[in-house]
């Protein structure tokens, strides 16, 4: 009996050896094979390059002057000359109003005017005589008063005649419009045979904008960002319509009137570009770069060369 129970412990303690013995070879055999860590560098060359520091913003492209013409007078459309983008010069006719109405006007007040020369005339030839008749003690003085009286009177309604006709003459000119800067026709915002009204305001018949070769943007720019723009400052900006093309331009203006939006402070800075292939169009949105700062011929590195990766 006593061997029977050494033979079962030995026969145990041979199982346990043998599987603490297949663990550890286990262990070894993964441990061998483990794959050690590597390390991955991404290097550069050190380089002259440049270095800048820029401001980003959005704009609207405009032309560099843009007038809105009306007229001073009511009347109808008789005849429109030009139409939507035509080249104009400085004052070339673009339209005509019916002048019926206003040549008799000039009439009337022509009429008024002779009449008020005929009463000078007549009054002037009183005075003088009844004058000369005082002067002799012939009439008494309250008649010489109302004789003076009379011709100061005529000479007043002479003036305010003159004046009436002057007016219906400026306003018959009115009635002819003109272009009052040499550019294209941006807006044409009447027909022939419509009435325009100019009794409270200024109807606007044409918008004109200068040549189209020269252009400006109106950028919105950030309070954050405005300390660093200075006038002359160099700027790239894209437009949705071309986005493979860069345009060019320089910070002409910085205006002082805040624009408050949503509690959002932003500046108006207006930048000329040049337009020589007239690609930008008056309300295009512009994407642009103000370059803020700029070092040229410089060592310059990537920044993700001082970085290291490691693979797990």
């Amino acid at each position: 009996e006593l061997k029977r129970i050494k033979m079962k412990k030995k026969v145990a303690l041979r199982l346990t050896l043998a599987v603490v013995l297949i663990f550890a070879l286990i262990i070894i055999n993964g441990s061998c094979h483990r794959k050690k860590s590597e390390w991955t560098f991404e290097t550069a060359l050190v380089k002259k390059g440049s270095v800048v520091n820029s401001i980003t913003a959005t704009g609207t492209v405009q032309t560099d002057s843009t007038v809105s013409v009306g007229t001073q007078v009511s009347g109808v459309i008789k005849k429109v000359y030009v139409d939507f983008n035509d080249k104009v010069k400085k004052g070339q006719l673009l339209a005509e109003l019916d002048k019926t109405p206003l040549i008799t006007q000039v009439d009337q007040a022509k009429a008024a005017l002779d009449d008020a020369k005929s009463q000078v005339e007549f009054q002037t030839s009183t005075f003088d005589r009844n004058k000369d008749l005082y002067s002799q003690k012939a009439i008494a003085k309250a008649d010489y008063d109302q004789f003076k009286f009379n011709y100061e009177q005529a000479l007043a309604n002479l003036k305010n005649a003159q004046a009436g006709y002057d007016k219906a003459i400026v306003n018959l000119n009115y009635a002819s419009i003109y272009a009052p800067i040499t550019g294209v026709v941006l807006n044409r915002a009447v027909d022939e045979g419509q009435t325009v009204a100019a009794s409270f305001n200024t109807p606007t018949l044409f918008t004109i904008g200068n040549s189209l070769t020269h252009m400006q943007v109106q950028a919105n720019v950030d309070e954050a960002d405005i300390g660093q723009v200075q006038n002359g400052q160099n700027v790239d900006f894209t437009v949705d319509a071309y986005p493979q093309n860069t345009f060019k331009g320089l910070v002409r203006q910085i205006r002082l009137q805040p624009v408050v939006t949503s509690n959002v402070v932003t500046y108006t800075v207006i930048i000329d570009a040049q337009n020589p292939d007239r690609k930008l169009l008056p309300g295009m949105t512009a994407n642009i770069t103000i370059i803020a700062n700029r070092a040229d011929s410089v060592l310059v590195i990537p920044s993700k060369a001082l970085r290291a990766v490691i693979d797990p």
